[in-house]
């Protein structure tokens, strides 16, 4: 008997293949209470804007929360820092920052917002705001590492172009080595030149697409074990005709 078509062996794959299908669907089931989770939490932040204690800059175990902050210092004469790969309304661009220093608390890196790109990739400048002394806004975590590409690479002004804002290594480009854990995201109204609103899950999916992700990976694995059960009913309908044949 070939034992690639026994009912244990077949039963054995069928078993494994259910298994990894419902793995994937629970992760994805996660991410999709994750995500909606991040969204409640900044909803609440943005809907009561009331300013926290500005110990919570600098407090790495928010570094996965929503605050709102009323700020000051300066912008510091430092590289300024272009997210690229950034999609917004279907078009391609990159996302802005530059480091503020923050008068009784650590540097953080502020988000100026979002600029589409030409057909040439010409990167834009990023004013450095000297007469801004004061900010207010989200502080949220930095979008998702995604798929890094090394370190940032240095423009002929001194700007960094990366594919992911890793705090961790812009400390040493832009001379703060106690950047703080997350970003600020001032209002869409605060200026400086590009777009920019509260959406918290830019370039990502939205939790509606996690849940039928995890769907379809549910409704495979009760496929699978759909087929494996025919599959079996006739082995056993076609083993019952023989006997009654011989």
């Amino acid at each position: 008997m070939n034992p690639r078509r026994h009912p244990l062996f077949l039963w054995a794959i069928a078993l494994l293949t259910m298994a990894l299908f419902a793995r994937l669907g629970v992760w994805q089931l996660d991410r999709s209470h994750e995500k909606r989770a991040m969204l409640e939490a900044a909803s609440r932040a943005l809907a009561s804007r009331v300013p926290q204690p500005l110990s919570v800059v600098g407090d790495a175990s928010r570094r996965q929360r929503y605050d709102w902050v009323e700020i000051e210092g300066r912008f510091a004469d430092a590289p300024a820092v272009l997210l690229d790969n950034q999609q917004h309304a279907g078009r391609v661009g990159v996302r802005a920052y530059r480091r503020f220093d923050v008068r009784g608390g650590p540097p953080l890196l502020v988000d100026l917002g979002w600029v589409a790109l030409p057909l040439d990739r010409l990167m834009p400048p990023v004013p450095r705001d000297v007469s801004r002394t004061a900010l207010s806004g989200l502080l949220l975590p930095p979008p998702g590492a995604g798929l890094g590409m090394g370190a940032p690479a240095t423009l002929a002004d001194g700007t960094l172009l990366t594919t992911t804002i890793d705090l961790q290594a812009l400390r040493v480009p832009l001379q703060a080595p106690t950047l703080a854990p997350r970003v600020l995201r001032p209002a869409p109204d605060a200026g400086f030149g590009f777009q920019r609103d509260f959406d918290i899950l830019p370039n990502t999916l939205p939790p509606e697409r996690h849940l039928g992700y995890a769907v379809q990976w549910f409704a495979l694995a009760l496929a699978v074990l759909i087929t494996a059960l025919l599959l079996t009913w006739r082995a056993r309908r076609a083993a019952q005709r023989h006997r009654s044949a011989s």
